[in-house]
């Protein structure tokens, strides 16, 4: 690595701002135009069997208050519900409706051409090396996994 080119970190994270990027306009133009950014962040985490509150606030690192804010949001616009827990019945889940489920299908569809434009551009085996690699790394990254 010469001196004048960024660190791996950064470079991991444009490359995760422009996937981003591009998953959140694909998303607006299949029609789910009242989400903002902040929203599609933390409904990437939500679970179809439902995840509490605080789960979420802590995989997203952002307050409990913020989390509300979004879901309450996200809950208005028709792409979440919440449920008792049927674990604690003093908690609520939070759990994908009908639109929530359609918009995670059309989020995945436009995961899935990222990676194929990145696996043609790098090629096959250099793609699968670097998911290798990706995963591997998140054993000491990702506190969720």
């Amino acid at each position: 690595m010469s001196d004048s080119s960024p660190n791996t970190p950064l470079l991991m994270f444009v490359a995760h701002r422009a996937a981003e990027a591009q998953v959140f306009e694909a998303l607006q133009a299949a029609g789910f135009s009242d989400l903002t950014m902040a929203q599609c962040r933390l409904a990437q985490r939500l679970s179809p069997d439902g995840v509490r509150l605080t789960e979420l606030a802590e995989q997203a690192q952002i307050t409990k208050q913020t989390a509300g804010a979004l879901l309450d949001e996200l809950e208005r616009n028709g792409y979440v519900t919440r449920l008792p827990d049927p674990a604690d019945a003093r908690a609520r889940l939070v759990v994908l409706s009908e639109r929530g489920t359609a918009l995670c299908l059309a989020a995945t569809r436009g995961v899935a051409r990222i990676e194929a434009r990145w696996q043609a551009h790098l090629g096959a085996a250099t793609y699968r090396q670097l998911r290798t690699s990706l995963i591997t790394l998140q054993e000491i990254t990702d506190p969720h996994s």
